[in-house]
């Protein structure tokens, strides 16, 4: 099936969806033709008789479609999704840039937290090494530890990523 992108005119969107339909709501998207971003974490979970891994989203109740701004009322006429996310009262687009990140984050082997406790800007750092060369972000002090926090301004979330303090540069 062949989606319907064109890069000039498509904007990443987050979207909220109803709980625990994240990947119905993206199945029944992608199967529209729409393209979209569900960041998956491996997550063991325990059972009373069993633990099993599992493909758990990231950020829960939210996923990412890239539309043209028309596209809209398809999207929310798409069983799972509740709304789209409103800032100073109107849907607002995100930047490729951090769709772009969150993507080189899910792929990288450090291990990841989200949060959505406020964390206070700080020292900016970029990374100088690894699979996340180049990545800007802000030290924060979390749990008595020295962490890259990459802020996703959009989501009103933070994403703490365990890096070793040789791996970083200030400027």
């Amino acid at each position: 099936m062949a989606l319907r992108i064109n890069k000039d005119t498509c904007k990443w969107y987050p979207v909220y969806t109803h709980p625990r339909a994240e990947k119905k709501a993206c199945l029944a998207l992608t199967n529209k033709g729409i393209e979209t971003y569900l960041p998956l974490h491996r997550q063991l979970k325990q059972w009373s008789d069993r633990k099993k891994w599992t493909e758990e989203p990231f950020i829960k109740s939210y996923l990412f479609v890239r539309i043209k701004e028309q596209e809209q009322t398809e999207v929310l006429m798409t069983k799972g999704i509740a709304r789209f996310l409103y800032f100073s009262g109107k849907i607002t687009p995100m930047p490729d840039r951090q769709i772009e990140e969150l993507k080189l984050l899910m792929a990288s082997p450090y291990e990841l937290e989200i949060t959505a406790e406020d964390l206070q800007p700080g020292e900016r750092i970029m990374i100088k090494a690894g699979p996340l060369k180049g990545l800007t972000g802000e030290i924060i002090s979390y749990r008595s530890q020295k962490q890259l926090a990459l802020r996703l301004e959009n989501l009103g979330y933070s994403i703490i990523v365990y890096v070793a303090a040789a791996l970083i540069d200030r400027f």
